[in-house]
């Protein structure tokens, strides 16, 4: 045997050695890796399978109640949307108690709609998206059940220039200022809305027609 067979011979036999006494070592760690992985991976697709399987039987469960308002059913879907408040999957509950509060608005309980979409807005647990929607909501039913105060106490925070709700929580200021007399402040509110290239084209529609009226009234002066 030639001296390169016989060294290559010896180091295969030391490769051997070593590989064995590694896996000794840690083949235990490996297996126990390797079978984590593949039991994360696993648990993974589990929860998503899970996940969609919830939230479809929660959104079948919304669009029920949503059918029984639409058609009257007060009651039944109320039933519905507490139901779902207590154990629906994922944003389903906070939309349960969105509706929930629309619902008794609709049945004339202002009050308690008012409460509830408060509740919302100040559910740290919510979404801020949909605690402003709840915030704007409130702002619009106070515009004629409340003053201005009760407004802009709710929607004044939501007219930020990068606020995405601030054309709707001007509108209901100003409208409110209106309410109350207060012409100067509505032009200015209104005129904000005009004044953004962004604000969508019915909240414009409106703003421009109740600048026209504010002007047209003698109350304030135009520009």
């Amino acid at each position: 045997m030639s001296d390169d067979g016989f060294f290559r011979e010896v180091e295969e036999e030391l490769r051997s050695e070593r590989l064995k006494n590694f896996w000794e070592r840690f083949g235990v760690l490996i297996v126990a890796g390797a079978v984590l992985i593949v039991a994360v991976a696993a648990g993974y697709r589990g929860w998503e399978w899970y996940s969609a399987r919830q939230a479809s039987a929660s959104g079948d469960r919304f669009l029920e109640a949503l059918n029984l308002a639409n058609d009257g059913q007060s009651d039944a879907a109320m039933e519905r949307l507490r139901s779902l408040e207590a154990d629906g999957f994922g944003q389903y509950p906070v939309l349960a108690r969105m509706r929930a509060a629309t619902v008794q608005l609709e049945q004339g309980e202002t009050d308690a709609a008012v409460t509830a979409f408060d509740a919302i807005a100040a559910d740290r647990s919510v979404p801020v998206a949909l605690r402003d929607m709840a915030r704007l909501r409130a702002a619009y039913v106070m515009v004629d059940h409340g003053s201005y105060t009760d407004v802009a106490s709710r929607a004044e925070q939501l007219t930020a220039s990068d606020n995405p709700l601030r054309h709707s929580a001007r509108e209901a200021m100003g409208l409110a200022a209106w309410n109350e007399d207060r012409f100067a402040d509505a032009k200015r509110l209104f005129d904000e809305i005009l004044n953004d290239e962004l604000a969508p084209q019915g909240v414009a529609g409106r703003a421009q027609m109740m600048v026209e009226l504010i002007v047209a009234s003698g109350a304030v002066a135009e520009g």
